[in-house]
């Protein structure tokens, strides 16, 4: 019996050295936000270094929120549907016009105006008024119904002074096999990824958390976007839009 018994312990701390030696699995769920971070910011890279129709510098500069959708599917014959999942970071409340750690998304909606067969877009939103941030932590919004949001300019030299874009809270765009524009999204509505934050985080987070208190901590999956936002734009500019 001393015998059985020894030869069993043996056998469990074996298995436990084992078990010690190899590499944690990672977890799918988390690698699949992974996966969503890294496409939207290499969309985002993209746009910001377009060397001439890009996003103007300045309204990024101005921007309270962040959102990227990439590739999102857009099809249909003359009337059809988008959806996709993103990601949104906000400047931190605390004055220093860091970016805090972000919030999955997803937009969805009827799109308007003619198009024919499908095509994975790239959606970009910049939140320009700190007031759009409360609907931002809804559950669900629609843009242009409850919040008014413009398709935004292009180039380098484009300038924000107009009175569409001065009363506009969510400039939008997209961009499709290279070519990035202002974008009509009205009828669009974005929605809390719930689960993708869990996923992200580890445990259950609200949006308001993650974009107005900043509170989480950055996860590793989520720095390389929101280093990118900071190398482009590490302060918001004090110039009301």
């Amino acid at each position: 019996m001393r015998h059985l018994f020894a030869i069993l312990l043996v056998v469990g701390l074996a298995g436990i050295s084992r078990g010690a030696g190899e590499p944690p699995k990672e977890n799918p769920p988390r690698r699949k936000e992974a996966e969503r971070l890294q496409r939207a910011g290499r969309a985002l890279r993209e746009i910001l270094t377009a060397p001439d129709q890009g996003l103007p510098k300045d309204l990024l500069d101005r921007a309270a929120c962040v959102v990227v959708i990439p590739s999102m599917l857009k099809a249909g014959f003359v009337f059809g549907g988008r959806y996709g999942k993103g990601v949104i970071s906000c400047r931190r409340a605390d004055g220093s016009g860091a970016w805090g750690p972000p919030s999955m998304v997803t937009l969805g909606g009827g799109s308007f105006g003619l198009q024919i067969g499908g095509a994975a877009v790239d959606v970009l939103m910049l939140v320009m008024n700190p007031s759009g941030i409360d609907r931002l932590l809804q559950d669900k919004f629609t843009l242009g119904g409850e919040l008014s949001a413009a398709a935004g300019p292009v180039g380098r030299a484009a300038t924000a002074e107009t009175d569409a874009l001065m009363n506009a809270k969510i400039l939008t765009y997209s961009r499709s096999r290279g070519v990035f524009a202002g974008a009509e999204l009205k009828g669009a509505v974005l929605t809390q990824d719930r689960e993708g934050n869990r996923n992200l985080y580890g445990r259950e987070v609200e949006a308001r958390q993650l974009l107005l208190e900043g509170k989480a901590e950055i996860p590793a999956a989520a720095r390389r976007f929101v280093n990118l936002l900071e190398n482009f734009s590490p302060q918001r500019s004090k110039r009301p839009l």
